[in-house]
């Protein structure tokens, strides 16, 4: 007993003293670039302020027409704006990383209206500290076993079913972001999340209920065994399966990783991340651009289509559902899942998510335990949300110094948000608590996105600019 909770203390020490590293990275970065910053005369610091003041812009480019975006980065300096922004991004990291949905409502808003930046800047670094905060929450899952099952915490099975799709479907909406117009994305947004949080109260009231009825059954049947004399019940029997310490059931990460699901989804990212690099290389809408947009298809759809075909046949069963559903993989809800990941990825991609408000809820609705959707949901997340970075970072769409110092926030967050999480769920018996911290993000994402987008629609109707639909090709971020 003394051995493992030493052990999963060194491993939440090292992941803190790795968030911690880019948090000094991030510092040092920092005062070296204002150091090395000239003066500006009086007339150039009023026109950044000037210019800071339009979160959203765009100018006509030189060459035939074309519509550039032009980012708003604000000035590098620690102030109150900094505190403020760290704090509400260590709460959204906290109860991302505990309701597997990343934290982007908190991000955006934080990032646009107290840091400065510009919306697509503000996607990009916040991008990077959900990347950040799911990357630390894995490494945290990966040595974790499930409350009542001997398998991992992560459903391998379930992420290579879910995963491709949700990155075409994310490819989809990327585009479709460009075309629609800003009203109509704002109340996606609010719709979305708004519908997401309240099917999550229901869902966890539901569970908690349920969670409620078992302490009572269990209460009662330790009350009886207690009157007959048997003293000698096994501790595991008066316990909630919520209750179960996971950091008592940790085993080897070799031990404890499907490999080659891992290996499948690991080589079909890197596929799909050479074809996205690629597209910023060629023109736009040109027959290149096309295929190597079309090219994306037969490489999602073969590994989420070999996965439905094996629980099809009843070769690989979703365990979290429980050991007696893997005959029930019928070819419709096969379709449907498929379907409804695609459909997950689009939402994702067109409102700048991460993934998790979406996929956390449809993993509930399946029966997944709400531990295991979590962390199946942050595990996905991971290769999406990286895969943005990837490219944001290619092509500068974001200022390298801020993005460690809040990646390295979320990262400390995640891992600080895991750990107490997991105490606190353990001492009350209560895995419904993570699918309140889902809804309560949700609905806070809601006001808050919503709130963002209708404030740039009302400076945009003040200076009447067009509120129609875009032409994705006359278009260049």
């Amino acid at each position: 007993m003394a051995w493992r909770r030493s052990s999963n203390w060194w491993n939440l020490t090292l992941i803190g003293k790795f968030g911690i590293f880019f948090l000094a990275i991030a510092l040092v970065s920092v005062s070296a670039k204002e150091s090395l910053e000239p003066q500006s005369s009086s007339s150039q610091k009023y026109g950044k302020e000037v210019e800071s003041n339009y979160l959203i812009r765009t100018e006509k480019s030189h060459t035939g027409g074309v519509l550039r975006y032009k980012h708003v980065w604000p000035g590098i300096r620690f102030g109150w704006k900094v505190v403020v922004g760290t704090l509400l991004g260590f709460f959204g990291a906290a109860f991302g990383s505990v309701g597997g949905i990343g934290g982007g409502g908190f991000y955006v808003p934080m990032l646009t209206l107290i840091i400065g930046f510009d919306q697509k800047s503000s996607t990009a670094v916040s991008k990077c500290m959900i990347t950040a905060g799911a990357v630390a929450t894995v490494l945290y899952n990966l040595r974790l076993r499930r409350p009542t099952l001997e398998l991992p915490l992560i459903d391998y099975d379930l992420a290579l079913l879910f995963q491709p799709m949700l990155i075409l479907g994310i490819s989809i909406g990327v585009s479709l972001n460009v075309v629609l117009p800003e009203w109509l994305i704002t109340i996606l947004v609010i719709v979305v999340l708004l519908g997401t949080s309240i099917k999550s109260i229901f869902k966890g009231v539901d569970t908690w209920k349920k969670e409620t009825k078992t302490k009572k059954a269990l209460l009662d049947a330790s009350k009886c065994l207690e009157l007959q004399g048997r003293t000698d019940t096994p501790s595991g029997a008066r316990n909630n399966p919520a209750e179960t310490n996971q950091a008592e059931r940790e085993v080897s990460v070799l031990e404890n990783v499907y490999w080659k699901q891992l290996g499948i989804i690991a080589t079909e990212w890197l596929i799909i991340l050479g074809l996205q690099i690629a597209k910023n290389y060629v023109t736009i809408c040109s027959v290149a651009y096309w295929s190597l947009d079309l090219l994306q298809i037969p490489v999602v759809v073969g590994p989420s289509s070999y996965q439905a075909i094996k629980l099809y046949q009843g070769q690989r069963v979703v365990a979290s559902q429980g050991s007696e559903t893997g005959a029930n993989w019928t070819i419709y809800k096969l379709v449907f899942y498929c379907a409804s990941g695609i459909a997950a990825g689009i939402v994702a991609g067109l409102l700048g998510l991460g993934g998790g408000f979406i996929m956390g809820p449809l993993f509930l609705e399946m029966g997944i335990p709400p531990q295991v959707s979590s962390a199946t949901a942050t595990f996905i997340m991971t290769f999406s949300s990286s895969m943005s970075v990837v490219e944001y970072y290619l092509l500068k769409r974001f200022p390298i110094p801020y993005a460690l110092y809040f990646a390295g926030v979320a990262t400390v967050s995640a891992i600080i948000g895991q750990h107490v999480g997991e105490k606190v769920i353990k001492a009350l018996g209560r895995a419904s608590l993570i699918v309140f911290i889902l809804a309560f993000t949700a609905f806070v994402s809601a006001l808050s996105l919503g709130g963002v987008g209708i404030a740039h629609l009302v400076t945009k109707i003040q200076h009447k600019e067009y509120l129609g639909f875009e032409n994705m090709c006359a278009h260049k971020s």
